[in-house]
């Protein structure tokens, strides 16, 4: 008979979780992905977010035209010139789940924080934590640690603009020891802040942060010099969008809601291609199939809700169904008349797309050739191990992933050791197919491209691709990283809008194993290695140079609940073409003289 008793189930293991622990214990739901500060979207970006929105909903209300921000050390410390927090409010603001002037159409129309969430997680997941607001001459102020009040004072504020001061230290109880803010995530998101907010001034350590043309200076620094004309403009009260061509290939569209970037678009994105489409078709008089419209098209649109409904606590992705109507009906009208005023780039759009078209209808010959011997070869894509859920399963979408491997190796420690139902793995034979410069009949004409590319569904755009996160998992050798790039490049060439939706990753796998009979660390850099040497006695140390050396026994932790992955991001569009040709064309003296420069 077992000793083993089973654990007994009563009153005592029932648990009331004040909001404080609540957010303490399950991050996830407050802020998403917790990280170290290497992802756009890991914690501590959305924590300095949540205090920045605060902000801004001050301005879009008409109080305060500039926000000072500053990181020291990864102390956070932002002041606006708003109408600052009611000094008899203060602590229940910051520290009270659901309280906030949010539900009040009158003092917040167009508001991204509705509920009552932001600044008390940023409170409850910070070391430190210190609010001030100032009022007709009067302060009141408060010190937390952890989300418990430490200390309050109020008083007379000489000589203070009316606002507020917020100033945070992320918890490293929450986020390791080692996390860091990267200046160059914290400036693209003030530079999104300054184009969704004409007349705001941001001043981050210094740098200013301003924009008097909105989504048209968004558009312009994205696209850059590889616009085909001019790009399109319209601002109304709740609707602003820009678009323009490039001759890149796929659809790239940016879309906020109240200054929020829902980076999986949502009911406001759909109803703006939409009007798109209707829109050039009313000028033209013609029936223009939407692809052959939207193929190199890129764009961004924002607008303001009274009422948002996101579908996450990270407001990704907007749900309202009824803003459908009006804002294909406005960007129609918009289209129209910018295309009216400007023959010129009407001109150009309409040869972009009687260009798409036509090399549509010759690529479609080359697809049957390839769909033929696909089916002739095997029913199902060929060197893909599949999951059982898919990104559009409602329970277990987000979780879905697919590896891409290199060889068999390394494919089969992660088929040993995956989950069946949200880990697919598709293993490549060798080094993919150089597509830089070729153009979209190459994948085609090239089997393991074209396996890919069906096992992953994107043959006919993105928004049926089959997967949440598309994880390149090669070796840390010069094979691995070429490899790596040559498959970057395909992305990139043809589907630049996986990686700016953030489909994209890099698994990273430990480089070093430090283990004595008692304990074993796995070290992802040299850092950490020398780290656990130090607290580890008598380590025998064991240097991984490819997946296929881990064990599927150990290699399961690896892709479990913990797996770390770095998200591929482009910091703009208008760079990919020269990334690409710098590093993927041919050989010119500035790449080898990068190389030797920087040969190790």
């Amino acid at each position: 008979m077992s000793s083993k008793q089973t654990p007994v189930y009563d009153e005592s293991k029932v648990k009331t979780l004040s909001s404080l622990e609540h957010i303490r214990l399950r991050t996830g739901m407050y802020i998403g992905r917790l990280g170290s500060g290497s992802d756009f979207d890991d914690g501590i970006y959305i924590l300095l977010k949540e205090v920045i929105d605060n902000s801004v909903d001050e301005f879009i209300m008409g109080h305060g035209k500039k926000i000072d921000i500053s990181i020291e050390g990864n102390l956070v410390r932002v002041r606006d010139y708003g109408r600052g927090i009611p000094l008899g409010k203060v602590v229940e603001c910051v520290s009270v789940i659901n309280t906030g002037a949010k539900y009040n159409d009158d003092v917040f129309q167009f508001s991204v924080g509705l509920n009552g969430v932001g600044t008390k997680a940023v409170n409850a997941l910070s070391s430190h934590f210190k609010v001030v607001s100032f009022r007709d001459g009067q302060f009141f102020e408060a010190f937390f640690e952890q989300g418990t009040l430490k200390k309050k004072g109020s008083g007379a504020a000489k000589g203070e603009q009316d606002g507020t001061i917020m100033e945070f230290l992320p918890d490293k109880e929450i986020f390791g020891p080692d996390y860091a803010y990267n200046f160059e995530y914290v400036e693209q998101r003030l530079w999104n802040y300054a184009c969704l907010n004409r007349g705001l001034r941001l001043i981050f350590n210094n740098q200013v942060f301003e924009s008097k043309n909105g989504l048209l200076d968004f558009l312009k620094k994205e696209v850059g010099d590889t616009a085909l004309y001019e790009p399109a403009y319209y601002r109304s009260a709740q609707l602003e969008f820009s678009f323009t061509h490039t001759s890149s290939y796929g659809e790239n569209n940016f879309s906020f809601v109240n200054g929020q970037y829902t980076c999986d678009g949502g009911s406001h994105q759909s109803a703006f291609r939409e009007g798109l489409l209707k829109g050039i078709n009313e000028f033209f008089k013609k029936n223009f199939d939407g692809v052959d419209v939207r193929d190199g098209i890129s764009g961004a649109v924002a607008v303001k809700l009274i009422s948002p409904v996101f579908e996450s606590q990270t407001k990704n992705k907007l749900g309202n169904t009824d803003v459908r109507g009006w804002i294909v009906t406005e960007v129609r009208d918009g289209v129209v008349h910018f295309l009216h005023k400007y023959p010129e780039s009407a001109r150009t759009l309409e040869a972009k797309i009687i260009h798409n078209e036509r090399l549509r209808k010759e690529l479609n010959a080359v697809k049957k050739d390839a769909k033929e011997a696909a089916r002739r070869i095997e029913i199902k894509i060929p060197n893909l191990k599949d999951c059982k859920c898919h990104r559009d399963d409602r329970k277990r979408g987000e979780e879905t992933t697919i590896f891409l491997t290199e060889g068999q190796s390394a494919g089969g420690s992660i088929v040993s050791s995956r989950d069946v139902y949200t880990q697919a793995i598709f293993t490549l034979k060798g080094k993919p197919l150089n597509v830089y410069g070729k153009n979209k009949s190459a994948i085609y004409t090239n089997e393991e491209l074209y396996n890919m590319m069906m096992a992953l569904g994107i043959e006919d755009g993105i928004e049926n691709l089959r997967y949440s996160r598309i994880v390149i998992a090669t070796d840390a050798d010069v094979d691995g990283f070429h490899i790596r790039n040559l498959l970057l490049t395909f992305f990139l060439n043809y589907f630049e809008e996986l990686v700016v939706a953030g489909h994209v990753y890099i698994l990273e796998t430990p480089l070093f194993r430090v283990r004595n009979k008692k304990d074993t660390r796995y070290c992802y850099s040299e850092k950490e290695r020398d780290r656990a040497i130090k607290e580890i006695k008598g380590p025998e140390i064991t240097r991984f140079k490819g997946l296929g050396e881990i064990s599927p026994k150990e290699f399961g932790q690896f892709i479990g609940p913990d797996i770390r992955l770095i998200k591929v991001n482009v910091q703009s569009i208008a760079l990919v073409p020269q990334t690409l040709e710098f590093y993927m064309g041919k050989n010119t003296p500035e790449r080898r003289d990068y190389i030797m420069e920087n040969l190790i």
